[in-house]
Formats: C-alpha cells, sequence, structure tokens
C-alpha cells in the first residue's frame, strides 16, 4: 500500500476526533486506499471517516467496498447523504449495487434517486441478470457523420465531462444506431474542416446488452479492446463497457469456477464477512450429493465379496487404482472446463479432442500401469501383478474420457461446465474403477463373481 506508512497516524487524529485533519490527510490518496482504510475502522468510527470525505471522492471509494460492506456503511448514513452518494455513481457501479442488495433495500434507494436516475436505473435493472445490459453505462459520447471535425470536438469537450471515457467516440446515425467506433486521436490529428465520415473505416465490434457478461469479457479479450460498445437488437447504441468493469466479471467468473471446481455453490461475498449457517449450506448441497453417489461404488463392491473373498490381495490396490483414475480425470476436466471459459475450444471440437484425449490417456495409463506392475508383484504375485496393470491402463483412459465429456455434456446443455468439478469426476471415475478393477480380475483370474 502506498500509504501504509502513513496509516498509524490517520488512526492517531481519528483517535482525537480531529475529523477536518483526517478529511486533510486522505483526500489524495487514491480511492482503493481509502477504501482499505475504512475497512480496517471499527463500524462506527467507518461510518463518520465516510461522511468527512470529499463529495467528490467519496462515491469512487464507496465502489471499491463490497456489496456486504456497502449495504452496512448505507444503514448508518441518512437518506440525504445516501442520496448525494447514489447521485456520485457511476450508472454501473449504482446497478451493481441496487441489484446485489436485498428488495426492500434497493427499493429504498431507488425512492431516493431523482427522476432522471430512477428512469436510468429502472431501465438498466430491466435486463437479464448477468446480461452486458446490468454492466454498462449510458454515459458516452457520440457524434454524426456529416459533422465536421470542429464540430466533433466541441461536442466531445461539452459532453466529455460526464463520460466514463473519452478514449473512443461513437458515430451514430439519426436514428442512433451505431456506425463506427473511432479514437479520439483520430479526431485529434485530422483537419477542423473534414467531416467525421471521411475518418470512418467501419471496423469496430459490439456486443448486444441482452448477451451475458462473460461475451463482454470474451469480446474485449479478443480485440484488446479497453472500451466496447453495447447495442440492443436494432443496432441502437445504448451503453458502453469499460475494461474495470471486465476485470471485475472476469475475477467474479473466476473465482465461481474455482468454488465450482471444489464442490461449492458460490460464493457471493467476502468470505470473511459470511456466517457460518451460510458457508455450511453452500458446502453441504454437494456433499450430500457425493456422499449417495458414493453408495454406487460400495455397492460395486459388494457385488465382488466372492472374488474379494478369493484374492484378499485385490483389496491392497483398491484405492491406488480408483484414486489414480480420479485424478486422470479431475486434471482432463480442469483442462477442458478452462478451454470452454476461455473459448480455445468450442462444443464442436469434441469429436476431435476425444480421440486426441483417448490417445494422451493411453500413453498415461501405459506409464503407471509399468510403474505398478513390480509393486503389484510385489505384494499380490505375478497374476495380481498383471491384472493391476491392466486396471490401470483402462481406468485411467476411462477417467481421462469422462473428464473430457462432462463439461461438454453440460455446456450442451446450457449449463455451467465449471459444475463438472473434481469431486464429482472422482466419484464417477471411483464407481467406473471398481466395476473395471474387479470385473478384470474375476475375468483374468477365473474367479466366481
Amino acid at each position: 500500500m502506498l500509504n501504509e506508512a502513513l496509516a498509524p497516524d490517520i488512526q492517531a487524529l481519528i483517535a482525537k476526533k480531529s475529523w477536518s485533519a483526517v478529511r486533510d490527510a486522505v483526500a489524495n490518496w487514491p480511492a482503493p486506499e481509502i477504501a482499505d482504510l475504512l475497512l480496517a475502522l471499527p463500524k462506527t468510527e467507518r461510518a463518520v471517516v465516510f461522511r468527512v470525505l470529499p463529495r467528490a471522492i467519496s462515491s469512487e471509494v464507496f465502489s471499491y467496498l463490497t456489496t456486504e460492506q456497502q449495504n452496512q456503511l448505507l444503514k448508518e448514513l441518512t437518506d440525504e447523504e445516501t442520496r448525494q452518494l447514489l447521485a456520485g455513481l457511476s450508472p454501473d457501479d449504482r446497478t451493481a449495487l441496487l441489484e446485489e442488495l436485498p428488495g426492500r433495500a434497493s427499493q429504498k434507494l431507488l425512492n431516493l434517486l431523482s427522476p432522471e436516475d430512477l428512469a436510468e436505473a429502472r431501465k438498466m435493472l430491466g435486463y437479464p441478470e448477468d446480461s452486458v445490459g446490468r454492466l454498462m453505462t449510458p454515459d458516452y459520447v457520440a457524434v454524426r457523420r456529416q459533422w465536421t471535425i470542429s464540430q466533433a470536438l466541441a461536442h466531445i469537450r461539452a459532453r466529455g465531462r460526464g463520460s466514463e471515457t473519452i478514449n473512443v467516440v461513437y458515430v451514430v446515425d439519426e436514428g442512433w444506431r451505431l456506425v463506427d467506433a473511432l479514437e479520439l486521436r483520430r479526431f485529434i490529428f485530422a483537419e477542423p474542416d473534414e467531416t467525421v465520415e471521411a475518418i470512418m473505416d467501419g471496423r469496430f465490434v459490439s456486443v448486444r446488452a441482452s448477451d451475458d457478461r462473460e461475451e463482454a469479457v470474451r469480446v474485449m479479450q479478443r480485440y484488446d479492446l479497453d472500451v466496447l460498445p453495447v447495442v440492443d437488437s436494432d443496432g441502437v447504441l445504448v451503453g458502453i463497457v469499460t475494461a474495470d468493469d471486465v476485470l471485475d466479471v472476469a475475477q467474479e467468473e473466476a473465482t465461481e469456477d474455482f468454488h465450482r471446481a471444489a464442490a461449492v455453490a458460490p460464493l457471493k461475498a467476502n468470505y470473511k464477512e459470511l456466517s457460518i449457517f451460510t458457508i455450511y449450506r453452500k458446502r453441504i448441497g454437494w456433499l450430500l450429493a457425493l456422499v449417495f453417489m458414493n453408495i454406487f461404488s460400495g455397492a460395486a463392491i459388494a457385488a465382488f465379496e466372492e472374488t474379494i473373498a478369493a484374492v484378499v490381495a485385490l483389496v491392497f490396490f483398491l484405492p491406488l487404482l480408483i484414486d489414480s483414475s480420479g485424478n486422470a480425470g479431475s486434471q482432463s476436466a480442469t483442462l477442458m472446463v478452462r478451454a470452454l471459459a476461455t473459448g480455445d475450444v468450442k462444443l464442436s471440437d469434441w469429436g476431435k479432442l476425444l480421440g486426441r484425449e483417448l490417445f494422451v490417456g493411453s500413453m498415461l495409463g501405459a506409464t503407471m500401469a509399468l510403474a505398478v506392475l513390480p509393486i503389484g508383484a510385489l505384494r499380490g504375485g505375478p497374476e495380481v501383478a498383471v491384472v493391476v496393470a491392466l486396471t490401470m491402463l483402462l481406468i485411467v483412459i476411462v477417467g481421462s474420457l469422462i473428464g473430457l465429456s462432462l463439461p461438454f455434456l453440460l455446456s450442451k446443455f446450457k449449463l455451467d461446465p465449471a459444475a463438472a468439478s473434481a469431486p464429482l469426476i472422482t466419484s464417477l471415475s471411483d464407481i467406473s474403477g471398481v466395476l473395471i478393477y474387479f470385473s478384470l480380475a474375476t475375468w483374468l483370474l477365473n474367479l466366481p463373481g
């Protein structure tokens, strides 16, 4: 932290209740560091310090807090203070706050907005959850193609102060349909009496307001953009998405994928601030589901009771084999989930990837089979060693194919491929591994089934 060394001095001023001195001391701090300072304070002092912040930066600081922290802070503010705070928030930050708060709290905040802000908020909240429409801001600069460069620059100066960014200027027709997106420097270097149309090239990309917000992430990454125009179904320009919004989305989506990969329902708030019951509720669902899935593994083992009784040494290798299958499946699933998320592979690639995974799984399985062959001979004898080695080959192949296929199957049914979590893959691999192992042992060793 840039101002870490100054924090103790600020704490001392707060202890003395020298609020004007606190205001002056933090006035030039970056907003993220002021947010860190607020979070380090007790809740009562946090609200007081927030009140003394210069109005020009208080809204920006507020946007760096989590939803839970924002909600707690709003409870300490008066209606007038809240009204001023909401008016200072950018439309996209305001929408994010309203959609995350409980319904009653959101309605209270809507009642505090000005008529213009209220209309804007209701319009943005009308878009589907997790859509680009909820993420965008309507604060941008647009010009007409028939204007001269001089006219366009005058318009940019007049309207640009209220825009989130003016790095890119948009060209729209009389129906406000987007026809181009031009970097500001093109206007700066053009001749004043040239028309906007003269510097247009029609090379731009956009997303629809109804698209999933992950689409905005993919498009901005693919085309290396800092800002992306958002249009409706008729091509009318309705807003823009900026890089800071996309970074937040990318982080949230990556976090959700990590949670799902560990069989945890995504957490919507800071882990430290979640209640014990909330953490329990987020984790227990998958754990119970996996318990019932693992019943099938036990049933499979029970079905081969006579085989196990005939050659007890087979049990020694069971954990090794099913863990190897689960590990191979988890590796494959992790690679596919990430590749699908980044757009590196598509559903149509499944057939091609299946053949490659079959080859890779065979190589992995053969290598691991050679590794366990001497262990099997040492602990169970030559015949058991052959069963263990062949089983290792087969279950690594099967586990790899399950890990590859499940994310594609979930994507096919419009489900999040991250739900193909490691525990789920492991459970499926366990069941198939037990069946393969004891079926192979029964057949090769000529044992009763």
